[in-house]
């Protein structure tokens, strides 16, 4: 017999109904916990106030020191410094020249067992438009089996899926626990984790485990779990057009003199061919099989109007997967309640691009400034500031602990997981991988298709919590009696 094929033998029945009993009579205090968080408005953002990140960070220290897992001495709030290669640094932050908190809890392994590092962040987007919240968005409102609020899923939930899997392993194993456990609750992720390489370097001697579980991604349905194999790299931008001085009369000089809307709008929508697909020489797509998936069932998931259609071609999920996209996600403009009859002298925009796995993220950002700077209308001044890049990852299915995980969560969720892309990112994954090249990385976590993260009303499944934190606790555990 196989070390994978007797390692992903079934969990003794009588240890999996005490797991299960443990997690489950402790699933009100978790729901509660996760509303304190959600509570904390901890947006990482640079305009926003950083003392709400730091409150978000004590919360999750004191919930670390909860479980009982790690001694007073062994949770530690941490700031690193910027790291080198980021293009840009917020000016806020300029004068530290350090990155948001971030949470590190620390037990060692002991008798030979193995060593987890349990990956979550603790920091959310902004609320945006709190006109399309239906409830407050940092007021947890609990609407049938869903928990609203910023930051609900995305990824507090992933937070307390972590704390609660250790309650629940420290009160079956106590301190007889000889699995080592590594908590890693970063605070910026939201915003390009910008110090998280020099926090690897920092810390690399507490960080290093032979399995890293990441707790930030998506389930194929609120019944169903997903191991995510294939994530999309990024690039983001503020791009910047400026035509004139001043603004002017529009009456006055319109028809002649450009404004900078008319050169934005010309070169954004150079970015996409007519089936909108990414029309950016350089940026690659991956080639791999995926499930079928209709046109009909984006729409519904993603829900396109009546009569809109989906854009791209090939497969949906490829699309999704394996190809690149671009989205302007934000503009610097007058509102229309704002808007007078003059010519704008400059337009910016937030550019916010995907790119396939295996495409290096600096390539892709030089595709992408390339392509502005050879389109530009009119002569235009181009400027291109807040630029940060990140790697996609594919991972490797092959190890033992995947076999462990699909064991978990099938006694979790009871069904099987699903082998799935993300079209998210998270590039310090491949950071990660580039750290500890001999760990093996499981992402997991506790979103499903009507999360809306980073949406408004944004939400959790309860059931997918409770089901999240069961096959969570039950890896533990496979872990902590693995010999």
């Amino acid at each position: 017999m196989t070390d994978t094929e007797q390692h992903s033998t079934a969990t003794d029945p009588a240890l999996l109904d005490a797991l299960r009993e443990q997690v489950q009579g402790a699933l009100p205090a978790t729901i509660a916990d996760l509303s304190a968080l959600v509570r904390l408005p901890s947006v990482s953002w640079s305009a926003f106030d950083p003392a709400n990140v730091r409150a978000s960070a004590e919360a999750v220290a004191d919930l670390a020191r909860s479980t009982g897992v790690f001694g007073a001495d062994d949770v530690r709030i941490i700031r690193s410094a910027f790291d080198g290669s980021t293009a840009a640094v917020a000016e806020a932050d300029a004068a530290t020249g350090l990155g948001q908190p971030a949470v590190l809890a620390v037990r060692p392994a002991r008798n030979g067992k193995p060593t987890v590092m349990l990956y979550a962040h603790h920091d959310v987007q902004p609320q945006g438009d709190d006109a399309l919240w239906e409830t407050p968005p940092f007021e947890p409102t609990l609407r049938g089996d869903r928990l609203y609020g910023r930051g609900a899923s995305d990824d507090k939930a992933g937070v307390m899926t972590h704390i609660a899997s250790l309650r629940a392993i420290h009160a079956q194993f106590g301190d007889d626990l000889d699995l080592g456990v590594v908590l890693f609750v970063e605070g910026e992720e939201e915003f390009g984790s910008r110090s998280f390489r020099t926090f690897l370097r920092e810390q690399k001697e507490h960080l290093a485990a032979d399995v890293i579980v990441v707790a930030d991604s998506d389930n194929w349905s609120v019944d169903v779990p997903s191991i995510t194999v294939s994530l999309r790299g990024n690039v983001t931008f503020k791009l910047t057009l400026t035509t004139l001085e001043h603004a002017s009369h529009s009456g006055m000089f319109g028809g002649a003199a450009p404004d900078a809307m008319i050169p934005m709008v010309k070169l954004l929508s150079s970015l996409h061919d007519d089936a909108g697909s990414v029309a950016v020489e350089g940026l690659t797509s991956y080639d791999a099989d995926v499930p079928d998936r209709t046109d009909d069932e984006l729409a519904a998931d993603a829900a396109l109007l009546p009569g809109v259609r989906p854009i791209g071609t090939g497969a949906v999920l490829s699309r999704m997967w394996f190809q690149p996209s671009i989205t302007v996600t934000g503009m610097d403009v007058p509102s229309v309640a704002n808007a007078s009859n003059t010519l704008l002298p400059t337009v910016s925009a937030r550019v916010s691009v995907r790119i396939a796995p295996g495409q290096d993220g600096p390539a892709a950002y030089a595709a992408v400034e390339r392509h502005l700077r050879e389109h530009v209308p009119f002569g235009a001044k181009l400027e291109i500031t807040e630029a940060d890049s990140g790697d996609g990852f594919l991972v490797d299915t092959a190890g033992w602990a995947v076999q462990e995980a699909r064991t978990a969560m099938r006694e979790g969720w009871g069904a099987e997981a699903v082998e799935q892309g993300i079209g998210g990112s998270i590039p310090f994954v491949s950071d990660l991988a580039a750290e500890f090249p001999e760990a093996q990385i499981l992402v997991t976590g506790v979103e499903d298709p009507d999360t809306r993260a980073h949406s408004p009303n944004e939400s959790q499944h309860l059931g997918v919590l409770h089901r999240a934190i069961a096959s969570e606790t039950i890896l533990l555990a496979r872990l902590a009696t693995r010999s």
